[in-house]
């Protein structure tokens, strides 16, 4: 029987989930043992770190916790997650022209946003607070250029990253209610509202998806320095 460390299960990130007393190790035994192995070790990754230096991994941990929402305990692991597959060189196989490969341009990117913060707010990435940090990754994210590179092939490199790490773990799929690896037990009961045994249904009951496109809406609007008239939505603009 794969080793579950159980101080480790049953949880989500920031205590926040969807599916009450859901936890996808609750399977683990019906996993093959390669499989089970790779999942857990996510669940506690080796100390220390192998690509980062210590600066780095001040403003990229800083960095995974804007782009993530992540503000409270606990948190994916995402910044070891990440140095481990940086140190190990595995990237996605390919990089955008007029960017660096990915190594360097990790590297490059914290730097520079470092540097802007010590610019324009006088300290390091870091140590400004949340609503700062967020306002400066907004401002990469709608610029053309930042530091002689694309911005939205800076985005990509951050969002890639940090995405494929913090959905790897078990505590994203217990906030989402994935079931986890389906080799080989394999699903039966497919199609839009039909779950497996050890499912649970949906706590909350609203479409994600449509609550981001509204949400979106909401930011372009205001961005715009349009205001809804009183009692109307967004998207019945």
């Amino acid at each position: 029987m794969p080793f579950r460390p159980p101080a480790l299960s049953g949880l989500t990130p920031g205590g926040k989930g969807r599916f009450p007393g859901f936890d996808v190790l609750n399977e683990v035994d019906r996993w093959d043992d390669v499989t089970a192995g790779v999942v857990l070790a996510r669940l506690d990754p080796q100390p220390g770190y192998s690509f980062f230096t210590p600066a780095e991994q001040a403003t990229a941990d800083a960095l995974f916790d804007r782009l993530l929402g992540q503000d409270e305990e606990p948190k994916v692991p995402v910044l070891r997650l990440v140095d481990k597959r940086l140190a190990l060189d595995m990237t996605d196989g390919w990089f955008y022209d007029g960017m660096p490969e990915d190594r360097d341009a990790w590297r490059l990117t914290l730097a520079a946003l470092d540097k802007d913060a010590r610019a324009d707010h006088g300290d390091h990435f870091h140590a400004l607070g949340h609503e700062t940090q967020a306002a400066m990754l907004q401002g990469i994210f709608q610029a053309d250029q930042w530091h002689g590179l694309k911005a939205s092939y800076v985005w990509s490199l951050w969002t890639r990253y940090a995405c494929a790490a913090f959905y790897s773990h078990p505590w994203a799929w217990n906030e989402m209610g994935f079931g986890g690896p389906a080799y080989p037990r394999g699903y039966k009961n497919i199609g839009v509202d039909r779950r497996e045994g050890w499912e649970v249904p949906d706590s909350v009951g609203n479409d994600p998806v449509e609550w981001r496109r509204r949400t979106e809406q909401a930011h372009r609007r205001h961005e715009a320095g349009l205001i809804p008239e009183p009692g109307r939505r967004d998207d019945d603009q």
